[in-house]
């Protein structure tokens, strides 16, 4: 009888699926936000600890700290353009509803179904898109669609140059007005080598502190 009870439940119509939906994007946007400001937060330890890095003109610790800004601030371009994506689909199903209140049902949307599948790409909401991804086809807003591989290893080698030419200019920016008191030699020389580990016991406890200010930065973008 139960069996039969659930045969004969009504399906959600267009109206419940689309609050259902968008309920859930804008709390995937509010998940974002959050970790937005979690990252913004770290950084300004990262960038504190930056300058005091290069006033004992630790040059190899203040570039490693750059480098984890410059990677936090791409993190952080990457979230704002999920979250424009995730506000793109959740207008786009308004207007899918809309055509559904004349034809009936829901239609495919072709753009529903790129923004979702570029989202599948993105690790911060590649499970939830993947559950989207299931309920709009059944829906009958999106196709099956085969979710390649994403390949992490894409363009990593173009990638560092690139960070390693933004750290520079994170340094300055941060770290210029200490860093330009440096004579030029000592300066090259000093970015040219890592992070060395400080004879003096204060100084090993600087070092480790900044491992942990690394540490806690990187564990926010993941």
């Amino acid at each position: 009888m139960e069996k039969v009870m659930n045969i004969l439940k009504p399906k959600p119509n267009p109206q419940q699926l689309l609050r259902d939906w968008q309920r859930r994007l804008r709390q995937e946007c509010r998940n974002i936000e959050r970790q937005i400001r979690d990252i913004q937060r770290e950084e300004k330890n990262v960038q504190k600890a930056i300058k005091e890095a290069a006033k004992r003109n630790d040059m190899g610790s203040a570039k490693a700290l750059a480098k984890e800004i410059v990677r936090s601030k791409r993190t952080v371009n990457r979230l704002y353009e999920n979250k424009a994506q995730l506000n793109s689909i959740s207008m786009h199903l308004g207007e899918s509803v809309a055509i559904a209140r004349t034809v009936g049902h829901l239609s495919k949307s072709a753009e529903v179904m790129k923004l979702v599948n570029n989202l599948m790409k993105a690790p911060e909401v590649a499970m939830t898109m993947q559950e989207f991804s299931k309920e709009m086809t059944k829906a009958g807003v999106m196709e099956e669609m085969v979710n390649d591989a994403v390949d992490s290893a894409l363009d990593s080698e173009d990638m560092e140059e690139e960070i390693e030419e933004e750290v520079d200019k994170v340094l300055t920016a941060i770290a210029g007005e200490t860093t330009a008191q440096l004579p030029e030699a000592v300066r090259k020389e000093k970015l040219k080598q890592p992070a060395q580990s400080v004879e003096d016991a204060e100084g090993a406890d600087d070092e480790e502190d900044l491992e942990k200010l690394r540490a806690r930065l990187a564990k926010v973008r993941s």
